[in-house]
């Protein structure tokens, strides 16, 4: 049996759709009465784990004892950090750091 390939490729979307739709809507289905305490935890802690993570990786390969001295990526850090602080913002900091980055490279 040979599918073409709009059937196979709509097939495919449709699996793909019904998944993330019940990815999405099983915790509501899961805890419909109240939320277990470990999960309220993990919604506290995990985004800032998470970015402290990304922070890592995109730095892990800057050189401090190379020319430039990871000034570029010191340039935007501190962008951002700044940014946060005056504007609380993360959307318009993370933008400008990366903006700012993509000027300097």
């Amino acid at each position: 049996m040979n599918m073409n390939t709009a059937a196979y490729s709509a097939i495919l979307v449709a699996a793909m759709s019904l998944t993330t739709i019940l990815l999405r809507f099983l915790p509501f289905l899961v805890f419909h009465k109240k939320i277990p305490a470990y999960i309220a935890y993990l919604g506290k802690v995990l985004p800032a784990a998470i970015i402290g993570m990304l922070v890592v990786y995109c730095l892990k390969d800057v050189q401090v004892t190379v020319a430039p001295f990871g000034a570029k990526e010191l340039i935007a850090s501190a962008s951002v950090v700044l940014l946060q602080l005056w504007k609380r913002n993360s959307l318009i900091s993370i933008l400008a750091g990366t903006v700012i980055y993509m000027l300097l490279t």
